[in-house]
């Protein structure tokens, strides 16, 4: 495979035929089999047999991308409006100063205190519950550390589908099982949930507001159903990621408690800018615990200037939430309106995309690169999802959201008559 002899599809001999082939027992060749399942090289299909995977685990979804021409506007990057992050000069500055006074050494604590007071704050306004504060390097950085901390490979996680594309090849590169949830408006689908569970998945992981790409957000009438069904599975690793946080003005109704074993994940990449590189991390002891001694172990810890400026940046207000919110629910909103007077249905509760599903996606891409718009294809967040386009609305402007609803009603027809579901 390493060599290209066996390409990407090519479905391998049964195990016994291989066996006998080879002249060894059919048990090494079931564990040569489970070794190259587990690590994402190959992919299993019950009685079809097990084939090459299409591609590598370590292949990314950023690849199933579309290359901008010039000239051609780009709402697929998935990216915040630049405008709406505030400087960080005067942040390192302050955090540089402080630093040059009191410089970190090796032995002191991982986290900033001040950091940790803040984010604890916070958390406990939005009814998350008491836990240890660790910093990670992003919301996948964390989402992989505690992934690890729990699971071995060959484990099933449940993910949401459509859901985030560097998480739907994370789990895998870490010789885990993805096992598909649907997902609504109001977030994953219990029934959905409650089957994987039941079917062996060991860990969930949901994102609470803004969720990539179909802007779901978990209500409150959910999040009790969904609670209800981890309380019948208290072994289950739960995983949540806020990456909504301060650009989303929905209240959150986290599903932390509901398990014995929780992670509760925020980053700062959307509303402060995404090369800060920082999440704020909680959960139950023994799961940050582990956390931070891998982390120890590794790269130590998350930069203390990084953490003082991100200090500085919330408690001088260098972000008004509330405005960055309206700002990107407006774009949204706008754009879901337009589709809809068009006939053409769309999902955007939160956040700064919008999932607009359509009968043929490799089409409409095409016909909408033509006509001068550049969009995310679907391929890169889903799994036995439907297919559908992804707009970034972050930074388009009030004058080019009727064009693009018009470039988006010529590329979809016909219209899709259900939802992404």
């Amino acid at each position: 495979m390493a060599s290209g002899d066996l390409e990407p599809g090519r479905l391998l001999p049964p195990m016994r035929e291989l066996a006998t082939r080879l002249g060894v027992n059919p048990n090494t060749v079931a564990a040569a089999y489970r070794t190259l399942r587990e690590r994402g090289v190959i992919e299993t299909d019950g009685r079809r047999g097990s084939r090459v995977r299409a591609k590598p685990a370590t292949t990314g979804r950023e690849y199933i991308r579309v290359e901008v021409p010039e000239g051609v506007r780009d709402v697929a990057a998935g990216n915040p409006d630049p405008a709406l992050l505030p400087p960080l000069g005067p942040a390192f500055a302050a955090a540089a100063g402080q630093g040059d006074r009191h410089p970190v050494l090796y032995g002191e604590a991982a986290v900033e205190p001040e950091l940790a007071r803040i984010a604890r704050a916070d958390l406990d306004a939005d009814g998350v519950p008491d836990g240890p504060v660790a910093v990670a390097s992003g919301s996948l950085d964390a989402i992989e550390r505690v992934l690890v901390a729990h699971l071995k490979p060959g484990d099933a996680v449940a993910v949401e589908d459509p859901g985030w594309g560097s998480l739907l090849d994370l789990v895998p590169a870490l010789g885990l099982r993805t096992v598909p949830v649907g997902v609504d408006d109001d977030g994953p689908l219990p029934d959905d949930v409650r089957a994987a569970l039941a079917g062996g998945a060991r860990a969930l992981i949901v994102t609470d507001r803004a969720q990539n790409p179909t802007g779901a957000a978990v209500t409150a009438a959910r999040a009790r159903a969904l609670r209800s069904v981890l309380r019948d599975h208290p072994e289950t690793l739960l995983i949540e990621d806020d990456h909504g946080y301060r650009i989303v003005d929905l209240p959150l109704h986290p599903l932390a408690g509901a398990t014995r074993r929780w992670a509760f994940v925020r980053s700062v990449a959307k509303a402060y800018g995404p090369d800060l590189r920082l999440a704020v991390l909680t959960g139950d002891t023994v799961t940050v615990d582990r956390v931070v001694g891998r982390q120890r172990l590794g790269p130590g810890w998350v930069s203390r200037i990084v953490q003082r400026a991100v200090v500085r940046l919330w408690t001088d207000g260098a972000v008004d939430a509330r405005a960055v919110a309206k700002a990107y629910g407006r774009r949204r909103d706008a754009l879901v309106d337009a589709l809809a007077e068009r006939g053409i249905a769309a999902h955007g509760r939160s956040g700064m995309n919008v999932w607009i599903p359509v009968p043929d996606e490799t089409g409409a891409v095409a016909r909408l690169l033509h006509a001068g718009w550049a969009v995310a294809p679907g391929a890169r967040f889903r799994m036995s999802a439907p297919p559908g386009i992804r707009v970034t609305v972050s930074a388009l402007t009030g004058t080019e959201t009727e064009p693009l609803a018009d470039a988006i009603a010529s590329a979809v027809r016909p219209a899709p008559a259900r939802g992404y579901v």
